[in-house]
């Protein structure tokens, strides 16, 4: 049974759910995962589904977790975005439709280019030493 929207806000928090129902932005510099670099995957705040992996994870300057690359090219989707005036792609969880953040065209380019600027709110760290017991045992080689 899917989680009305007052059950969702409660369980996840009102930041996480703005940002993740609404496409909300979280201020730059401010989220929990921007200067985080400790060993584990990152998963959807909504449906816990995995997205990124710490090791395609960098410090890219702009405020908000950057990644290269999601932990699997099926684990987001992206569209098209011109809200705000701008023309952006927007990046969104697979399964829970979560909007997550977006990708650009300027990361590093010996990693493919992309930089999947996240907000922090959208996502939930899974430290390396606890996967297994969290249930994700099965993305520990991509650690």
């Amino acid at each position: 049974m899917r989680e009305n929207e007052q059950e969702l806000r409660q369980r996840i928090g009102d930041l996480a759910y703005d940002v993740t129902q609404n496409a909300a932005t979280e201020h730059p510099f401010t989220g929990q995962y921007d200067e985080f670099f400790e060993k584990g995957i990152y998963v959807d705040v909504v449906s816990g589904e995995p997205l990124f992996s710490s090791k395609d994870k960098y410090n890219s300057g702009c405020g908000w977790p950057a990644f290269t690359k999601p932990l699997a090219q099926d684990s987001v989707t992206t569209k098209a975005d011109f809200s705000h005036f701008m023309r952006r792609t927007e990046v969104k969880s697979s399964q829970a439709d979560s909007h997550l953040g977006h990708v650009f065209n300027d990361g590093p380019k010996e990693a493919g280019g992309l930089r999947y600027c996240i907000n922090s709110a959208a996502l939930r760290f899974i430290p390396y030493d606890k996967m297994e017991q969290a249930g994700y045992g099965d993305y520990l080689d991509r650690v």
